[in-house]
Protein backbone atom coordinates (compact mmCIF):
# COMPACT_ATOMS: atom_id res chain seq x y z
CA UNK A 1 0.00 0.00 0.00
CA UNK A 2 1.38 3.67 -0.84
CA UNK A 3 2.39 5.66 1.81
CA UNK A 4 2.03 9.00 -0.25
CA UNK A 5 0.09 11.70 1.50
CA UNK A 6 -3.46 11.94 -0.49
CA UNK A 7 -3.24 15.50 -0.89
CA UNK A 8 0.45 15.78 -2.09
CA UNK A 9 0.25 18.81 -5.03
CA UNK A 10 1.40 18.31 -8.30
CA UNK A 11 1.18 22.91 -8.30
CA UNK A 12 4.50 22.93 -6.32
CA UNK A 13 6.97 21.04 -7.60
CA UNK A 14 9.71 20.67 -4.70
CA UNK A 15 6.87 20.24 -2.84
CA UNK A 16 6.17 17.11 -4.80
CA UNK A 17 9.20 15.79 -5.29
CA UNK A 18 10.27 16.17 -2.05
CA UNK A 19 7.03 14.13 -1.02
CA UNK A 20 7.67 11.03 -3.86
CA UNK A 21 11.44 10.71 -3.05
CA UNK A 22 10.77 10.48 1.15
CA UNK A 23 8.09 7.39 0.38
CA UNK A 24 10.22 6.18 -1.98
CA UNK A 25 13.34 6.03 0.47
CA UNK A 26 11.02 4.96 2.82
CA UNK A 27 9.88 2.09 0.78
CA UNK A 28 13.60 1.22 -0.89
CA UNK A 29 14.41 0.26 2.76
CA UNK A 30 11.86 -2.49 2.77
CA UNK A 31 12.98 -3.51 -0.43
CA UNK A 32 16.61 -3.46 0.49
CA UNK A 33 15.25 -6.87 3.15
CA UNK A 34 13.63 -8.53 0.59
CA UNK A 35 15.52 -11.88 -0.22
CA UNK A 36 16.68 -12.65 -3.89
CA UNK A 37 14.11 -15.03 -4.42
CA UNK A 38 11.39 -13.12 -3.70
CA UNK A 39 12.66 -10.01 -5.84
CA UNK A 40 12.80 -12.79 -8.31
CA UNK A 41 9.69 -13.65 -8.05
CA UNK A 42 7.59 -10.18 -7.70
CA UNK A 43 9.60 -9.28 -11.27
CA UNK A 44 8.80 -12.28 -13.30
CA UNK A 45 5.02 -11.63 -12.09
CA UNK A 46 5.63 -8.04 -13.31
CA UNK A 47 6.21 -9.32 -16.77
CA UNK A 48 3.66 -11.35 -16.62
CA UNK A 49 1.22 -8.50 -15.99
CA UNK A 50 2.99 -6.74 -18.55
CA UNK A 51 2.03 -9.29 -20.84
CA UNK A 52 -1.45 -9.45 -19.64
CA UNK A 53 -1.76 -5.49 -20.10
CA UNK A 54 -0.91 -5.40 -24.28
CA UNK A 55 -4.20 -4.09 -25.17
CA UNK A 56 -3.98 -1.62 -22.80
CA UNK A 57 -0.24 -0.37 -23.38
CA UNK A 58 -0.52 -0.83 -27.40
CA UNK A 59 -3.48 1.84 -26.82
CA UNK A 60 -2.09 4.20 -25.04
CA UNK A 61 0.94 3.71 -27.36
CA UNK A 62 -1.61 4.70 -30.49
CA UNK A 63 -2.03 7.50 -28.24
CA UNK A 64 1.14 8.63 -28.01
CA UNK A 65 1.97 7.83 -31.88
CA UNK A 66 -0.91 10.29 -33.41
CA UNK A 67 -0.14 13.04 -31.21
CA UNK A 68 3.68 12.72 -32.11
CA UNK A 69 3.07 12.30 -35.82
CA UNK A 70 0.79 15.60 -35.24
CA UNK A 71 3.40 17.57 -33.54
CA UNK A 72 5.96 16.49 -36.24
CA UNK A 73 8.10 14.09 -34.22
CA UNK A 74 11.00 12.97 -36.79
CA UNK A 75 10.86 9.37 -38.13
CA UNK A 76 14.18 8.43 -35.71
CA UNK A 77 11.44 9.78 -32.67
CA UNK A 78 8.53 7.90 -33.83
CA UNK A 79 10.57 5.06 -34.31
CA UNK A 80 11.74 5.30 -30.69
CA UNK A 81 8.28 5.77 -29.50
CA UNK A 82 6.58 2.84 -31.63
CA UNK A 83 5.61 -0.38 -29.68
CA UNK A 84 3.91 -3.36 -31.27
CA UNK A 85 3.26 -6.83 -29.91
CA UNK A 86 6.83 -8.02 -31.08
CA UNK A 87 8.31 -4.81 -29.42
CA UNK A 88 6.65 -5.55 -25.82
CA UNK A 89 6.69 -8.73 -25.43
CA UNK A 90 10.53 -8.09 -25.69
CA UNK A 91 9.88 -5.46 -22.95
CA UNK A 92 8.32 -8.17 -21.07
CA UNK A 93 11.38 -10.53 -21.72
CA UNK A 94 13.54 -8.34 -20.87
CA UNK A 95 11.84 -7.96 -17.14
CA UNK A 96 12.51 -11.57 -16.97
CA UNK A 97 15.56 -11.72 -17.66
CA UNK A 98 16.91 -9.07 -15.60
CA UNK A 99 14.79 -11.18 -12.89
CA UNK A 100 17.03 -13.89 -13.70
CA UNK A 101 20.31 -12.42 -13.36
CA UNK A 102 21.96 -13.34 -10.38
CA UNK A 103 21.27 -10.34 -7.19
CA UNK A 104 24.46 -8.26 -6.94
CA UNK A 105 23.53 -7.22 -3.32
CA UNK A 106 25.89 -8.46 -0.99
CA UNK A 107 28.18 -9.62 -2.80
CA UNK A 108 31.83 -9.38 -1.21
CA UNK A 109 34.19 -7.38 -3.84
CA UNK A 110 37.48 -8.27 -1.83
CA UNK A 111 38.68 -9.13 1.35
CA UNK A 112 41.66 -9.10 3.68
CA UNK A 113 43.06 -9.26 6.79
CA UNK A 114 45.92 -6.44 8.23
CA UNK A 115 48.10 -7.25 10.64
CA UNK A 116 46.32 -6.25 13.57
CA UNK A 117 44.07 -8.85 13.13
CA UNK A 118 41.20 -6.80 11.37
CA UNK A 119 39.19 -8.67 9.09
CA UNK A 120 38.03 -6.05 6.20
CA UNK A 121 35.69 -6.74 3.16
CA UNK A 122 33.52 -4.84 0.41
CA UNK A 123 30.40 -5.45 0.32
CA UNK A 124 27.83 -4.19 -2.71
CA UNK A 125 24.69 -2.31 -1.81
CA UNK A 126 21.79 -0.55 -3.20
CA UNK A 127 22.63 3.02 -4.47
CA UNK A 128 19.30 4.30 -2.62
CA UNK A 129 16.95 6.03 -4.45
CA UNK A 130 17.00 6.66 -8.33
CA UNK A 131 15.84 9.26 -10.61
CA UNK A 132 15.67 8.35 -14.28
CA UNK A 133 15.01 11.02 -16.39
CA UNK A 134 14.04 10.00 -20.16
CA UNK A 135 12.49 11.09 -23.57
CA UNK A 136 10.10 8.63 -26.26
CA UNK A 137 11.20 5.35 -25.04
CA UNK A 138 8.57 3.58 -23.28
CA UNK A 139 10.83 0.80 -23.11
CA UNK A 140 12.91 2.57 -20.23
CA UNK A 141 10.09 2.39 -18.01
CA UNK A 142 9.88 -1.01 -17.96
CA UNK A 143 14.38 -1.59 -18.30
CA UNK A 144 14.91 0.80 -15.66
CA UNK A 145 11.77 -0.71 -13.17
CA UNK A 146 13.59 -4.46 -13.35
CA UNK A 147 16.81 -3.39 -12.99
CA UNK A 148 16.34 -0.57 -10.21
CA UNK A 149 14.28 -3.49 -8.19
CA UNK A 150 16.60 -6.04 -8.45
CA UNK A 151 19.30 -4.36 -7.63
CA UNK A 152 17.45 -3.13 -4.13
CA UNK A 153 17.07 0.66 -5.38
CA UNK A 154 13.69 2.17 -5.21
CA UNK A 155 13.04 4.74 -8.67
CA UNK A 156 11.12 7.89 -9.32
CA UNK A 157 10.43 7.94 -13.25
CA UNK A 158 9.96 11.02 -14.94
CA UNK A 159 9.33 10.14 -18.85
CA UNK A 160 8.94 12.38 -21.86
CA UNK A 161 5.50 13.89 -22.82
CA UNK A 162 5.71 12.23 -26.21
CA UNK A 163 5.20 8.83 -24.58
CA UNK A 164 3.18 9.63 -21.36
CA UNK A 165 0.26 7.56 -22.14
CA UNK A 166 2.55 4.63 -23.15
CA UNK A 167 4.51 5.10 -20.16
CA UNK A 168 1.54 5.18 -17.29
CA UNK A 169 -0.23 1.88 -18.74
CA UNK A 170 3.14 0.23 -18.52
CA UNK A 171 3.82 1.50 -15.18
CA UNK A 172 0.33 0.24 -14.10
CA UNK A 173 0.97 -3.31 -15.36
CA UNK A 174 4.43 -3.00 -14.10
CA UNK A 175 3.33 -2.16 -10.33
CA UNK A 176 0.31 -4.36 -10.02
CA UNK A 177 2.92 -6.89 -11.11
CA UNK A 178 5.33 -6.08 -8.08
CA UNK A 179 3.01 -5.64 -5.90
CA UNK A 180 1.53 -8.86 -6.21
CA UNK A 181 4.62 -10.37 -5.21
CA UNK A 182 5.39 -8.13 -2.26
CA UNK A 183 7.75 -5.12 -3.70
CA UNK A 184 6.31 -1.56 -1.96
CA UNK A 185 4.13 -0.13 -3.87
CA UNK A 186 6.38 3.46 -3.70
CA UNK A 187 9.53 1.69 -4.64
CA UNK A 188 8.48 2.28 -8.64
CA UNK A 189 6.96 5.92 -9.23
CA UNK A 190 5.83 7.63 -11.48
CA UNK A 191 5.76 11.42 -11.99
CA UNK A 192 2.94 12.27 -11.89
CA UNK A 193 3.34 15.59 -13.83
CA UNK A 194 4.32 16.95 -17.09
CA UNK A 195 5.49 19.77 -15.84
CA UNK A 196 9.25 20.70 -16.68
CA UNK A 197 9.73 22.38 -13.49
CA UNK A 198 9.78 18.83 -11.81
CA UNK A 199 12.65 17.78 -13.83
CA UNK A 200 14.32 21.04 -12.19
CA UNK A 201 12.98 19.59 -8.55
CA UNK A 202 14.42 16.59 -8.96
CA UNK A 203 17.71 18.07 -10.36
CA UNK A 204 18.42 19.94 -7.37
CA UNK A 205 17.19 17.12 -4.85
CA UNK A 206 20.38 16.39 -3.32
CA UNK A 207 20.04 14.14 0.09
CA UNK A 208 17.14 13.19 -1.19
CA UNK A 209 17.85 11.53 -4.65
CA UNK A 210 21.11 9.53 -4.94
CA UNK A 211 21.57 9.37 -8.52
CA UNK A 212 19.79 10.66 -11.96
CA UNK A 213 20.30 8.92 -14.99
CA UNK A 214 19.05 11.19 -18.32
CA UNK A 215 17.86 9.11 -21.19
CA UNK A 216 17.32 11.49 -24.39
CA UNK A 217 18.69 14.08 -26.50
CA UNK A 218 21.46 15.99 -26.49
CA UNK A 219 20.00 19.27 -24.73
CA UNK A 220 18.12 16.89 -22.01
CA UNK A 221 21.24 15.61 -20.98
CA UNK A 222 23.37 19.08 -21.34
CA UNK A 223 20.63 20.52 -19.05
CA UNK A 224 20.99 17.51 -16.26
CA UNK A 225 24.23 17.70 -16.11
CA UNK A 226 24.42 21.65 -15.98
CA UNK A 227 21.68 21.89 -13.46
CA UNK A 228 22.41 19.05 -11.15
CA UNK A 229 22.94 18.69 -7.48
CA UNK A 230 22.70 15.42 -7.20
CA UNK A 231 25.16 12.62 -8.78
CA UNK A 232 24.32 11.96 -12.63
CA UNK A 233 25.11 8.93 -14.74
CA UNK A 234 25.05 10.07 -18.40
CA UNK A 235 26.36 10.44 -21.98
CA UNK A 236 25.67 13.33 -24.17
CA UNK A 237 25.72 11.80 -28.04
CA UNK A 238 26.29 8.62 -29.20
CA UNK A 239 28.86 10.04 -32.48
CA UNK A 240 30.27 6.49 -33.19
CA UNK A 241 32.48 5.35 -36.23
CA UNK A 242 33.22 2.81 -37.84
CA UNK A 243 36.92 2.78 -39.57
CA UNK A 244 37.35 0.14 -42.32
CA UNK A 245 41.24 -0.71 -42.48
CA UNK A 246 43.03 -1.32 -45.40
CA UNK A 247 43.08 -5.36 -44.56
CA UNK A 248 39.31 -5.35 -44.04
CA UNK A 249 37.41 -8.01 -45.91
CA UNK A 250 35.11 -6.15 -48.30
CA UNK A 251 31.92 -8.42 -48.08
CA UNK A 252 32.37 -8.10 -44.20
CA UNK A 253 32.86 -4.11 -44.58
CA UNK A 254 29.80 -3.70 -46.56
CA UNK A 255 27.62 -6.13 -44.09
CA UNK A 256 28.92 -4.78 -41.01
CA UNK A 257 28.75 -0.95 -42.23
CA UNK A 258 24.51 -1.67 -43.51
CA UNK A 259 23.91 -3.03 -40.32
CA UNK A 260 25.80 -0.54 -38.14
CA UNK A 261 23.99 3.12 -40.00
CA UNK A 262 20.83 1.07 -40.88
CA UNK A 263 19.61 -1.69 -38.48
CA UNK A 264 18.06 0.97 -36.06
CA UNK A 265 19.41 4.87 -37.05
CA UNK A 266 17.63 6.15 -34.07
CA UNK A 267 19.40 4.52 -31.51
CA UNK A 268 22.49 5.83 -29.97
CA UNK A 269 24.81 2.90 -30.75
CA UNK A 270 24.19 3.90 -34.37
CA UNK A 271 27.27 4.77 -36.55
CA UNK A 272 27.11 8.18 -37.35
CA UNK A 273 30.55 8.39 -39.35
CA UNK A 274 32.14 5.89 -41.48
CA UNK A 275 36.32 6.30 -41.83
CA UNK A 276 37.44 4.41 -44.88
CA UNK A 277 41.38 3.67 -45.02
CA UNK A 278 42.61 5.47 -48.39
CA UNK A 279 43.78 1.64 -48.98
CA UNK A 280 40.90 -0.02 -48.58
CA UNK A 281 40.22 -1.75 -52.68
CA UNK A 282 35.98 -1.50 -52.23
CA UNK A 283 35.31 1.59 -50.42
CA UNK A 284 33.11 2.54 -53.75
CA UNK A 285 30.91 -0.82 -52.47
CA UNK A 286 30.40 -0.08 -49.24
CA UNK A 287 29.52 3.77 -50.39
CA UNK A 288 27.30 2.36 -52.76
CA UNK A 289 25.85 -0.25 -50.63
CA UNK A 290 24.50 2.60 -48.14
CA UNK A 291 22.73 4.93 -50.45
CA UNK A 292 21.17 2.50 -51.92
CA UNK A 293 19.52 1.06 -48.61
CA UNK A 294 18.22 5.16 -48.30
CA UNK A 295 21.21 6.30 -46.44
CA UNK A 296 22.13 10.31 -47.48
CA UNK A 297 25.63 10.48 -47.28
CA UNK A 298 27.88 13.57 -46.51
CA UNK A 299 31.71 13.55 -46.73
CA UNK A 300 34.81 15.24 -47.31
CA UNK A 301 36.73 15.97 -51.23
CA UNK A 302 38.16 12.48 -51.16
CA UNK A 303 34.42 10.42 -49.85
CA UNK A 304 32.88 12.57 -52.35
CA UNK A 305 35.27 11.30 -55.00
CA UNK A 306 33.70 8.18 -54.96
CA UNK A 307 30.29 8.82 -55.46
CA UNK A 308 28.52 11.61 -57.26
CA UNK A 309 25.83 11.45 -54.36
CA UNK A 310 27.55 12.13 -51.75
CA UNK A 311 27.20 15.74 -50.69
CA UNK A 312 29.81 17.59 -49.03
CA UNK A 313 30.45 17.51 -45.35
CA UNK A 314 30.39 20.71 -43.05
CA UNK A 315 32.98 21.23 -40.53
CA UNK A 316 29.58 20.58 -37.94
CA UNK A 317 28.82 17.08 -39.73
CA UNK A 318 31.89 15.26 -37.70
CA UNK A 319 30.22 15.98 -34.59
CA UNK A 320 26.67 15.46 -35.64
CA UNK A 321 24.67 12.61 -33.54
CA UNK A 322 22.41 12.22 -36.55
CA UNK A 323 20.09 9.46 -35.44
CA UNK A 324 18.54 9.39 -38.61
CA UNK A 325 19.44 8.04 -42.19
CA UNK A 326 22.32 9.98 -42.56
CA UNK A 327 26.32 9.76 -42.60
CA UNK A 328 29.29 11.25 -42.67
CA UNK A 329 32.05 10.02 -44.41
CA UNK A 330 35.75 10.34 -44.45
CA UNK A 331 38.63 8.99 -46.61
CA UNK A 332 42.06 8.67 -44.00
CA UNK A 333 45.28 7.80 -44.37
CA UNK A 334 45.79 4.93 -42.31
CA UNK A 335 45.26 3.47 -38.71
CA UNK A 336 46.64 6.81 -37.33
CA UNK A 337 44.95 8.85 -39.01
CA UNK A 338 41.68 7.58 -38.02
CA UNK A 339 43.01 7.24 -34.59
CA UNK A 340 43.06 10.73 -34.58
CA UNK A 341 40.08 11.67 -36.82
CA UNK A 342 38.08 9.40 -33.56
CA UNK A 343 39.94 10.98 -31.07
CA UNK A 344 39.07 14.45 -32.16
CA UNK A 345 35.14 14.09 -32.69
CA UNK A 346 34.54 10.58 -30.80
CA UNK A 347 31.89 11.19 -27.96
CA UNK A 348 33.50 7.98 -25.79
CA UNK A 349 30.49 6.25 -26.73
CA UNK A 350 31.01 2.99 -29.06
CA UNK A 351 33.82 3.13 -31.86
CA UNK A 352 34.53 -0.10 -33.83
CA UNK A 353 37.58 -1.33 -36.80
CA UNK A 354 36.99 -3.75 -39.53
CA UNK A 355 40.17 -5.11 -40.40
CA UNK A 356 41.72 -8.43 -40.62
CA UNK A 357 45.03 -7.79 -39.25
CA UNK A 358 45.00 -8.51 -35.76
CA UNK A 359 48.06 -6.08 -34.76
CA UNK A 360 45.69 -3.23 -35.80
CA UNK A 361 43.06 -4.41 -34.22
CA UNK A 362 44.61 -4.75 -31.11
CA UNK A 363 46.28 -1.11 -31.72
CA UNK A 364 42.82 0.19 -31.87
CA UNK A 365 41.38 -1.47 -28.95
CA UNK A 366 44.63 -0.05 -26.89
CA UNK A 367 44.26 3.45 -28.06
CA UNK A 368 40.90 4.33 -28.58
CA UNK A 369 39.12 5.52 -25.07
CA UNK A 370 35.88 4.98 -25.49
CA UNK A 371 33.29 3.16 -22.99
CA UNK A 372 32.78 0.55 -26.14
CA UNK A 373 35.36 -0.08 -28.79
CA UNK A 374 34.96 -3.23 -31.05
CA UNK A 375 36.56 -5.28 -33.55
CA UNK A 376 34.76 -6.55 -36.75
CA UNK A 377 31.49 -6.41 -35.07
CA UNK A 378 28.61 -3.83 -35.29
CA UNK A 379 28.17 -0.83 -33.14
CA UNK A 380 24.41 -1.46 -32.99
CA UNK A 381 25.89 -4.28 -30.51
CA UNK A 382 26.21 -1.36 -27.84
CA UNK A 383 23.32 -2.98 -25.33
CA UNK A 384 23.26 -4.13 -22.16
CA UNK A 385 21.26 -6.81 -23.47
CA UNK A 386 23.44 -7.91 -26.05
CA UNK A 387 26.30 -7.94 -23.72
CA UNK A 388 24.47 -10.27 -21.45
CA UNK A 389 23.33 -8.07 -18.82
CA UNK A 390 20.10 -8.36 -19.66
CA UNK A 391 18.58 -4.71 -19.81
CA UNK A 392 20.43 -1.96 -19.57
CA UNK A 393 20.05 1.78 -17.87
CA UNK A 394 21.73 3.55 -20.21
CA UNK A 395 25.08 3.91 -21.65
CA UNK A 396 27.70 5.80 -19.74
CA UNK A 397 30.58 7.39 -20.97
CA UNK A 398 32.06 8.69 -18.26
CA UNK A 399 35.43 7.51 -16.23
CA UNK A 400 33.49 7.41 -12.54
CA UNK A 401 31.69 4.78 -11.39
CA UNK A 402 30.05 3.02 -14.22
CA UNK A 403 31.07 3.26 -17.89
CA UNK A 404 29.09 1.72 -20.56
CA UNK A 405 25.64 -0.58 -20.77
CA UNK A 406 24.99 0.37 -17.37
CA UNK A 407 22.96 -2.71 -15.57
CA UNK A 408 22.89 -4.45 -11.76
CA UNK A 409 26.45 -3.68 -10.94
CA UNK A 410 25.85 -0.34 -12.29
CA UNK A 411 23.15 0.54 -10.11
CA UNK A 412 25.21 -0.77 -6.65
CA UNK A 413 27.81 0.64 -4.69
CA UNK A 414 29.81 -0.91 -1.77
CA UNK A 415 30.81 -0.89 1.69
CA UNK A 416 33.44 -1.20 4.31
CA UNK A 417 32.63 -4.39 6.76
CA UNK A 418 35.04 -4.09 9.42
CA UNK A 419 35.40 -7.46 11.63
CA UNK A 420 37.21 -7.04 14.82
CA UNK A 421 38.26 -9.08 18.15
CA UNK A 422 38.23 -5.73 20.50
CA UNK A 423 41.37 -3.80 18.64
CA UNK A 424 42.13 -0.17 19.99
CA UNK A 425 44.54 2.00 17.49
CA UNK A 426 47.27 3.14 19.12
Amino acid sequence: MSTKPATLSEKDPVALVAGLATVGRAAQRQLARMSDAAKSAALHQAAMALRAAEVEVLAANATDLAAGEANGLTGAMLDRLRLDPARLAGIADAVDAVADLPDPIGKVIDRTERPNGLHLSRVRVPIGLIGIIYESRPNVTADAAALCVRAGNAVLLRGGSEAVHSNRAIHAALASGLAAGGVPADAVQLMPTQDRAAVGAMLQAAGLIDMIVPRGGKSLVARVQADARVPVLAHLDGICHTYVHSAADPAMAKSVALNAKMRRTGICGAMETLLLDACFPASGEVVNALIDAGCALRGDARAQALDPRIGIASANDWDTEYLDAELSVAVVDGLDAALEHIARHSSSHTDAIITADADAAERFLAEVDSAIVMVNASSQFADGGEFGLGAEIGIATGRLHARGPVALEGLTTYKWLVRGTGQTRP
